[in-house]
């Protein structure tokens, strides 16, 4: 459960813009999450989410550019759990996930600031990489193909 909270939640703060705790809480509970303040808390903790300047002036929380090992090995955690195939074509990934999956991987696959990926498009269960090359989208591919094993 904790898992799948964890999940929506970098799905919830990639997609919208989430000031304060209780907006969170709402987003959450909306979704069927039963959680309290206290637990928003400590997953706002172990995620280590903060807090940056929107667009309107207004602070929202968001994945840390300097996550340290820790959080970099839940985001792979999250993709290991959530993806079941991999393919490319030239350099473009596609990573099939479970339903509804896709965009809270591919929000862990951004949060993870690769160099050689240009970008990613989530729908329901397929996510889209864009990879710098051919070769790149290759390695990625085979890499990831081994992690699923």
């Amino acid at each position: 459960m904790k898992q799948n909270r964890h999940e929506r939640i970098i799905e919830i703060i990639s997609t919208h813009d989430i000031e304060t705790q209780d907006d969170l809480l709402e987003k959450l509970k909306e979704d069927g999450f039963e959680v309290t303040q206290a637990t928003i808390s400590r997953d706002i903790k172990q995620l280590q989410l903060v807090k940056v300047a929107g667009h309107d002036g207004h602070y929202k929380y968001a994945i840390s550019q300097h996550s340290g090992t820790k959080t970099a090995l839940k985001f792979k955690t999250i993709l290991k759990e959530t993806v079941i195939k991999a393919d490319y074509a030239q350099n473009i990934v596609v990573l099939k996930t479970y339903a509804g999956m896709a965009q809270a991987a591919a929000a862990a696959i951004d949060a993870l600031q690769m160099q050689d990926i240009v970008g990613s498009v989530a729908g329901d269960d397929t996510i889209l990489i864009v990879m710098r090359s051919s070769e790149i989208a290759e390695e990625f591919t085979a890499k990831y193909k081994e992690l699923l094993r």
